[in-house]
């Protein structure tokens, strides 16, 4: 009878093991995922470039240029607010969908509309 109770304990002590090693693997699988979990994989970095003004006559040379390629990124990802500077009127006949209409010329007046912690894409300047 006492071989029987050894078997039964010895089995016993397996399951245990198995089971506090599926428990330890769960605990890691878990930290991995809580410190991994603010990361976005599918989320893809955009470097705000500066693109070169190519003429002189181009409005405020001194503010950096965004490459089409970063600003179609961007509107892709929804990570900016897209700006059409132009007229209400050349608004209305196109633009990018979901811009928002802030002409030029009331641009100074019109800068609350706008959060300062957005990335802000003016174009049509």
């Amino acid at each position: 009878m006492a071989k029987k109770k050894t078997k039964k304990t010895s089995q016993l002590n397996a399951s245990l093991s198995v089971i506090a090693l599926g428990v330890i693997m769960l605990a890691v699988a878990l930290g991995v995922l809580l410190t991994q979990g603010n990361k976005n994989p599918t989320v893809v970095q955009v470097t705000r470039t500066s693109v070169p003004a190519q003429a002189a006559d181009i409005p405020y040379p001194e503010i950096p240029r965004v490459s089409l390629v970063d600003a179609k990124s961007a509107y892709d990802q929804g990570t900016a607010v897209f700006v059409d500077v132009r007229s209400l009127s050349e608004y209305e006949t196109e633009h990018i969908s979901g811009a928002l209409s802030i002409p030029e010329v009331e641009m100074v007046n019109r800068l609350t509309e706008l959060n300062s912690q957005d990335w802000i894409i003016t174009y049509c300047t």
